[in-house]
């Protein structure tokens, strides 16, 4: 996620997945035309083409759709509001909470343990202390690692009036 504007009265915080959105779409492509490549050679081919066409095709479709989503969060001093929007191929949601409910932003995380040890992942969150939307408010539904997720929390707890907050991890 990246801040695409910055000024006193607006934050905008957006986060667009070109690269893997054209990867999956080329991967699409890739099989599908395998699979219409070995079907129009005829003989035993037709079946394992159009097979190979729709499994293939079908799984980067799904792929797609699961992990392909834009989501844009604004933080507007002037109408007091922030409004988190996501679109995705099964349609667009936008949730509008009141800014002036919002008291900061910190990381949440979750570690996973496996054979090759543990593993950290993390994800921005906005905490509103009061109104009917109080509570802890995910600004992506994914954890992720690296350090994305901290510079985002500092970001907007930077941008938010003289209340600068410990961004400490939190656990999920």
């Amino acid at each position: 996620m990246k801040v695409t504007r910055n000024t006193p009265n607006q934050l905008i915080l957006s986060d667009t997945p070109w690269f893997i959105g054209i990867t999956l779409v080329f991967f699409i492509l890739a099989f599908v035309g395998a699979g219409l490549f070995l079907a129009s050679e005829g003989g035993e081919g037709i079946l394992f083409g159009i097979f190979f066409a729709l499994f293939g095709g079908g799984m980067g479709f799904g792929a797609f759709c699961a992990f392909v989503r834009r989501v844009q969060v604004i933080l507007d001093r002037n109408k007091d509001s922030i409004v988190i929007r996501r679109q995705s191929v099964f349609g667009y949601e936008a949730v509008e909470h009141v800014l002036s409910s919002l008291s900061h932003a910190e990381i949440e995380s979750t570690t996973s343990r496996s054979d090759k040890g543990t593993s950290t992942l993390y994800r921005p969150v906005l905490i509103l202390d009061k109104g009917m939307s109080e509570g802890r408010h995910p600004i992506v539904e994914a954890f992720s690692n690296g350090r994305g997720a901290h510079q985002l929390v500092d970001t907007i707890n930077d941008w938010l009036p003289a209340r600068k907050v410990d961004s400490a991890s939190q656990s999920a």
